[in-house]
C-alpha cells in the first residue's frame, strides 16, 4: 500500500468551491472512480507514461488546493488536477448573465464557487456520453460502477481504495459477453468499442480537438459510430471544458428546466442565446440543483 507524499499548493481562481465542483464531476455517491472522503477530501488514481498514482486534494484557504500524491514527480499531476477542477477558468460572464434571469439567479448565487470539471482524457469523456445516452442518470451510474470495477485497476494508498478509470485498450480487448454481463447493451459495446479503436488509432486526437473551433470538433466527434449532436456536446463540455456547448434535446434538462423556471414552454434556444459562450454552465447547475433539492419536485 502506497502512502501520499508532501503536500503541494495549486493556486485557484476565487471563488472556489472544491465540493460543489467535484460533486459535478462525480455526479452521484456511487462513483467508485471519483472518491470522497469523509472530511471532503478528494481521492482519484491517474494514469500517464510514468504509471498510475492515487492522488488526494483538499481546500486550503479562498485562493489554494493542496495536492498530495503517491509515488515520484507528484508535480506532473498539478495540471492535470488543474484542468480537471477548473482551478483557472473565469465564470464571471456566468454570474453576469445568470443573474438577468430571475428564476436562474437564485441557484446561480446558492452554487456559487462551482467551475466546470473535465475528465482527465477524452476516452473517459467519450466512454461516460455513449453509455449515460438514452437512460436515467442512476441506471448508467449503476452500469458504469460494474464496468468500472470488471476493466478497472483498483489503487490504494493509507486508507483509500479508487479504482483507476479503464483505458480504451481494456474496453477494445473485452469480450462482449463480458460487458453485456455488467449491463451494458449490444449496440452500446459497439458504439464503446468503436469510440476506444478511433482514440487508440488516432482518428480522433484529444490535442487536435483542442484546436478546433467547437463545430468542426463536434462534427469530427460525430464521425465515431454512437456519437451524435448530443453526445458530441457532452463530451466537449465535460471532456474538453467548452462552455460555448449545452447538450440540448435532453428530456431530463427539459424537465428540469420547466420545473425550475415554472414555464413548461420555456425558449431553450432563447435561453442558450442570453446565456452565450458560458452557457455550460447551465449544465452543471441544472446537475447540481437536482443533487441539491434547489430544483423543485
Amino acid at each position: 500500500m502506497s502512502a501520499f507524499g508532501a503536500p503541494l499548493e495549486l493556486p485557484v481562481r476565487p471563488p472556489f468551491r472544491l465540493d460543489l465542483t467535484i460533486e459535478a464531476l462525480r455526479r452521484l455517491a456511487s462513483n467508485t472512480v471519483d472518491v470522497v472522503g469523509s472530511d471532503g477530501t478528494y481521492y482519484r488514481a491517474l494514469h500517464d507514461g510514468a504509471g498510475t498514482s492515487a492522488i488526494a486534494v483538499r481546500a486550503r484557504g479562498a485562493r489554494a488546493i493542496e495536492v498530495r500524491a503517491t509515488g515520484s514527480s507528484a508535480a506532473r499531476w498539478l495540471d492535470v488536477v488543474a484542468r480537471m477542477l477548473g482551478t483557472t477558468v473565469d465564470v464571471t460572464r456566468w454570474h453576469e448573465r445568470s443573474a438577468g434571469i430571475p428564476w436562474l439567479a437564485p441557484i446561480a448565487r446558492t452554487l456559487r464557487g462551482v467551475r466546470p470539471p473535465r475528465y482527465p482524457t477524452l476516452w473517459e469523456a467519450c466512454a461516460h456520453a455513449i453509455l449515460f445516452q438514452q437512460i436515467s442518470i442512476h441506471a448508467a451510474a449503476a452500469v458504469m460502477r460494474r464496468a468500472v470495477d470488471l476493466l478497472g485497476a483498483p489503487v490504494e494508498a493509507e486508507d483509500v481504495r479508487c479504482i483507476a478509470f479503464p483505458p480504451p485498450q481494456r474496453w477494445l480487448d473485452a469480450p462482449e459477453a463480458q460487458l453485456r454481463g455488467v449491463g451494458i447493451s449490444t449496440n452500446k459495446v459497439a458504439h464503446l468499442k468503436s469510440a476506444a479503436a478511433a482514440i487508440l488509432g488516432g482518428t480522433v486526437d484529444e490535442a487536435a480537438l483542442e484546436q478546433m473551433p467547437t463545430v468542426e470538433a463536434a462534427d469530427r466527434l460525430q464521425a465515431i459510430r454512437g456519437i451524435g449532436a448530443w453526445s458530441a456536446a457532452v463530451i466537449l463540455l465535460r471532456g474538453l471544458g467548452r462552455l460555448d456547448t449545452f447538450p440540448l434535446r435532453d428530456s431530463g434538462v427539459a424537465r428540469t428546466l420547466a420545473l425550475l423556471s415554472g414555464d413548461p414552454h420555456l425558449d431553450q434556444t432563447a435561453l442558450l442565446g442570453h446565456l452565450g459562450d458560458v452557457r455550460g454552465m447551465l449544465y452543471y447547475h441544472l446537475l447540481l440543483g437536482r443533487l441539491h433539492d434547489l430544483v423543485p419536485r
